[in-house]
């Protein structure tokens, strides 16, 4: 509406242009495999293994097991060789469902004051759980939750409420949280559900077949461990017209524990992990503990949640890994990862082709059926220790050469080659499976297997950067693949900032004045040997203007790695200048 000025003055008007929109997940790396808890095939963030910890547990005991999956010591040894950040994504066999808690109110025994409901899913946070040979932990394990109501004021309409870890007692707590005064009165600063939070996120597949993650509740869960699923009485009006406490909103509190149940999180569905069904292969995976399938999943498993990973507007990662999952046991799974990677442009996958045991040949023939300048492949496995129990764990190469292109990165750059002594050590191994010779790597490299050899006083070490692409071009090298990656993703984050603005010489110089500079950078920084930007008439004609496009073309010339040095040692007669 137009204001009507009677008199000189000025006017101020106010504008809230301030909205923040969500940008993609930032990630070195996205990392899918099974974990002891969390939730299912949602990809979600950490920046340390303690956070890792928290939110998908560390290993997990069975009877007289206990076990350590290969997510675990993958995402701590990426995270110990200078990685920041990851996405995992927990992968899972059938259905799951959190544990559920109701908190009893005071007067009325058989209604709930509110719910709680365990971020985890699965029957791990199941208090009243019996040991499972599908690995599900001991009822009051310490990856269970339990919570308690404490400080109760009916004057006030506040109590306290506790989560607790499973596996402690009345005499000595072990409190994972605290929240103090909180109140089911909406229209209080300290109401339940925006103080723990109540949102919920779940994987879900439209009337198309597209996966995606749809996300429910109104507040941000701000609980590690638990959400308000609902609040049984929450009372608007907790005075009457006398400024006394209404009745209803009293008996609404919750009572402090007493009952069988009172505390404790219960119904929750889904084993650890699945039994392989509809005749599919399982996942397999060879350890000291002798479970020939203790992973238990199949490739289907893998390729919904692959689907989530392709959007580039919600996910922005650098490396893709899938420990435990093979072109021989998982070849669907891996077909769908080298198309996730490629599709998006902007990320390598780490492929395993084999299972531990495997020949050489057997290794090299399995490689041959790739083709892909955005995958690599590397062997033989490698025995790694495991934080949480100790034990010595034979691991595929894609358990650990994240770490390796973490260390790259940290004391190089993307277009150096994630290989040598200088920067391709893999950290955290004990053992190779196979000590390569020289023929050995020779026959590994001529078939687009990078080697890993060990080498007395520099341990196990990456010695080669092939790509899994077949043709001979400059994208065969990892070093290049990585470079063109890291250009295509800021130049384009350049372009978007020219996106519906006028299609004009000058937009055109303003592309050219961020990219140029940008260029020379990577130049001086030993990324390339020449480069050339052109978005000028030659390329925006009449007829491209007209169609609304913007063209710019860019000539590279990456460096390359110096990975056969020929060294010719000239002995010559005695007098002989040189």
């Amino acid at each position: 509406m137009a204001e009507t000025l009677l008199s000189p003055g000025v006017l101020t008007r106010e504008n809230d242009q301030s909205l923040v929109t969500q940008g993609p997940i930032v990630a070195g790396l996205a990392l899918l495999g099974p974990t002891v808890k969390g939730p299912v095939n949602i990809p979600t963030v950490v920046t340390s293994y303690s956070d890792y910890k928290n939110k998908f547990g560390g290993a997990f005991e069975s009877a007289s097991i206990r076990y350590e999956y290969l997510t675990s010591i993958a995402i701590n040894n990426y995270f110990q060789q200078g990685g920041e950040t990851a996405i995992v994504t927990r992968i899972a066999s059938g259905s799951f469902a959190p544990a559920t808690a109701n908190a009893r109110s005071i007067m009325h025994a058989d209604s709930s004051s509110f719910t709680l409901e365990t971020l985890s899913q699965g029957d791990l946070m199941n208090n009243s759980g019996s040991v499972s040979t599908s690995g599900s932990l001991v009822s009051g394990s310490s990856d269970n939750v339990r919570y308690e109501i404490a400080n109760v004021d009916s004057g006030s309409g506040t109590f306290n409420l506790l989560v607790r870890r499973g596996d402690d007692n009345s005499r000595t707590k072990t409190i994972l949280e605290s929240w103090s005064d909180l109140s089911l009165d909406p229209n209080s600063t300290n109401y339940i559900e925006a103080v723990l939070g109540n949102q919920s996120k779940n994987f879900d597949t439209d009337s198309d077949g597209n996966q995606f993650v749809q996300v429910t509740g109104s507040y941000i869960n701000n609980s590690r461990y638990v959400r308000v699923s609902s609040v049984g009485l929450p009372t608007l009006n907790y005075l009457d017209n006398e400024g006394n406490f209404k009745s209803e909103y009293t008996s609404s509190l919750p009572q402090i524990g007493s009952g069988s149940n009172q505390g404790a999180f219960l119904n929750a569905t889904g084993k650890v992990y699945g039994n392989g069904a509809n005749g599919n292969t399982k996942l397999k995976m060879n350890d000291e503990i002798d479970i020939s399938s203790i992973q238990g999943l199949e490739s289907s498993y893998y390729t919904a949640s692959l689907a989530l990973l392709q959007n580039t507007d919600e996910y922005d990662y650098e490396i893709l890994s899938m420990p435990g999952v093979t072109v021989q046991n998982g070849s669907v799974a891996v077909a769908t990862a080298i198309d996730t990677v490629t599709n998006r442009g902007d990320a390598i996958a780490i492929i395993d082709t084999r299972d531990y045991g495997s020949t050489l040949n057997q290794t090299v023939t399995s490689a041959q059926t790739l083709d892909s300048s955005y995958a690599a492949t590397y062997w033989p496995w490698v025995q790694m220790q495991s934080i949480e129990t100790g034990k010595l764990i034979w691991s595929p190469a894609s358990t650990a050469i994240p770490g390796v292109y973490a260390t790259n990165d940290r004391i190089g750059a993307e277009w150096f080659a994630p290989a040598g002594f200088n920067r391709g050590g893999v950290g955290g191994v004990i053992q190779a499976e196979r000590k390569l010779s020289p023929a050995d790597r020779d026959t590994l490299y001529l078939g687009k297997v990078n080697p890993l050899a060990t080498f007395p006083g520099n341990g196990t070490v990456v010695f080669g950067q092939k790509t899994l692409q077949t043709k001979a071009t400059a994208l065969d090298r990892v070093n290049v693949r990585r470079l063109l990656i890291e250009l295509k993703r800021t130049v384009g984050n350049i372009g978007k900032t020219l996106l519906f603005e006028q299609n004009t010489a000058a937009t055109r110089n303003r592309f050219l004045a961020a990219v140029n500079p940008y260029m020379e950078s990577i130049q001086q920084r030993q990324g390339l040997y020449s480069y050339r930007v052109v978005m000028d008439d030659s390329n925006n004609t009449a007829d491209v203007i007209d169609r609304n496009q913007m063209v710019g073309q860019i000539f590279l010339q990456p460096t390359k790695t110096a990975e056969y040095i020929i060294l010719d040692f000239n002995v010559t007669p005695t007098g002989v200048e040189f």
